[in-house]
């Protein structure tokens, strides 16, 4: 009897599990593959030696990391940014979810969805564009109203504190309405009679939400927080590659550029090899310790 509901089971399952074997094949290839690359970190790495040949050196490369002022820029830059990304973004998702969700008329909400989604289906070569034309010095339209009001120009893409702002603001436009996905998915779950509770008690619609809505899906907000922590010191190569400029570079420079232009144009794979390991580690570090800290609020991923 067992063996029968068992083999119906697989057989209901088997398509789906068909269906699924492209995204194995994926993590496969594009995933873990690839990590027997970390040797190249240990090695003086030569492409026409391989891995085989290649002299074994120890920890030479992350020692050249920690001694050289240039690459400690260059992580310094990675975290900072990262970092201050991840903690600036936290809100927005949330705030877009918790208005789209008190918005009643379906079509015009359907609208705004759409409307907020659309850009993180956008390539960063074309929001990139989009940001260098709205800023540029000579013809950005932002420019054409600062001169109409100061009678001058102002260099936003190659002064340091406005590109950090433009770089920021340009990330959160495009990512944050495809985020606010998930709140809006657990703002479903939120069961209606806590907000008929809260209405009989006199709350109003502000109340309800500080007292009813957010601690409802804090479980998610926290378990989100703990998947992005990770990728908080992975800063993407394509927005920063698209707006970054030789004025800016003291800033912007960070562990994925650096990686391009020192590890592919120069050939240095041992070199950046040993900086993407590093990264790696970092990142598994904080996923760790926030997943920890998580623990508290009861919505650690394991």
């Amino acid at each position: 009897m067992n063996r029968g509901v068992k083999r119906r089971k697989w057989k209901r399952s088997f398509p789906l599990m068909i269906l699924f074997l492209p995204v194995i094949a994926y993590y496969v290839v594009f995933k873990f593959l690839p990590m027997f690359g970390v040797i190249m970190a240990f090695q003086d790495y030569n492409i026409r030696k391989g891995f085989l040949e290649s002299p074994f050196v120890g920890f030479k490369y992350f020692r050249l990391i920690f001694s050289t002022p240039a690459i400690l820029r260059v992580i310094q830059n990675t975290l900072v940014l990262g970092i201050t990304r991840f903690l600036i973004g936290i809100p927005f998702p949330i705030l877009l979810a918790l208005m789209l969700n008190e918005i009643k008329r379906e079509r015009f909400k359907k609208l705004s969805q759409t409307c907020v989604y659309l850009p993180h289906f956008l390539a960063w070569t074309i929001v990139g564009g989009m940001v260098i034309n709205l800023f540029s010095q000579d013809t950005g339209m932002i420019n054409g109203i600062t001169k109409f009001f100061t009678g001058e120009t102002y260099p936003y893409l190659y002064s340091e504190g406005s590109w950090l702002a433009i770089y920021f603001g340009s990330g959160i436009w495009k990512e944050t309405g495809f985020s606010a996905i998930i709140y809006l998915a657990a703002l479903t779950g939120v069961d209606t009679e806590l907000y008929d509770a809260a209405s009989i008690d006199g709350a109003s619609r502000i109340r309800q939400i500080i007292h009813v809505t957010i601690p409802a899906i804090m479980p998610t907000i926290i378990i989100n927080m703990i998947l992005s922590v990770g990728s908080s010191v992975n800063v993407g190569f394509d927005q920063i590659y698209v707006l970054t400029n030789a004025t800016v570079n003291n800033i912007s420079d960070v562990i994925s550029t650096y990686v391009y232009r020192v590890g592919l144009e120069q050939m240095q794979f041992s070199l950046t090899s040993a900086m993407g390991l590093f990264q790696s580690v970092l990142g598994m570090t904080l996923v760790l310790l926030t997943n920890h800290l998580a623990k508290r609020a009861d919505a650690s991923l394991w």
